[in-house]
């Protein structure tokens, strides 16, 4: 199956559908050709017999509208992806309480921390926690032991005791 599109390609797939039903071709068939479920197909099928073209138009979409228009999200991405230094804070991570004030700021809407994180994950954001790493670290000199250490404390097979696989 395709993965979803807009409301106007949908529409042009259950148009599709409905032709293609209409010239004598079987439920299987037909989805397989518009890269849909047999029962989307059937439902399509049913729709146009009971309201005609009218059956086939884009329903809309139930439940409250969102409160960030597509416009929106996309500048918000655009803020993100600036980061938090160049949006005034201290460091550079982003938490869900930076994110819900920078969204009342710079659109005028309210969201608790937690939906915060669902309009996120609908942008395509993950959660990313920072690897914490001494202020002292030396990569350097951590290579170093890698190479030349680290192989001569390595345990090798042979002193794990006899081998447990029979020929």
């Amino acid at each position: 199956m395709r993965p979803p599109g807009t409301a106007k390609q949908l529409e042009k797939r259950r148009r599709r559908a409905v032709q293609l039903l209409e010239s004598g071709q079987h439920l299987s068939a037909v989805a397989r050709q518009v890269g849909a479920a047999v029962s989307s197909v059937f439902r399509w099928g049913q729709a146009y017999r009971r309201k005609g073209t009218r059956g086939l138009n884009p329903q809309p979409t139930p439940g409250r509208p969102p409160r960030l228009s597509p416009g929106e999200k996309q500048r918000l991405v655009k803020r993100l992806a600036r980061g938090a230094l160049r949006a005034g804070y201290g460091t550079d991570l982003w938490t869900l309480p930076r994110v819900t004030a920078l969204i009342h700021q710079e659109f005028g809407v309210r969201y608790h921390p937690a939906h915060v994180w669902k309009v996120l994950t609908g942008l395509g954001w993950s959660c990313q926690k920072p690897d914490r790493r001494a202020v002292e670290r030396d990569e350097a000199a951590i290579a170093r032991w890698k190479q030349a250490d680290w192989p001569r404390l390595k345990k090798r097979r042979s002193t794990w005791g006899p081998s447990r696989v029979r020929r």
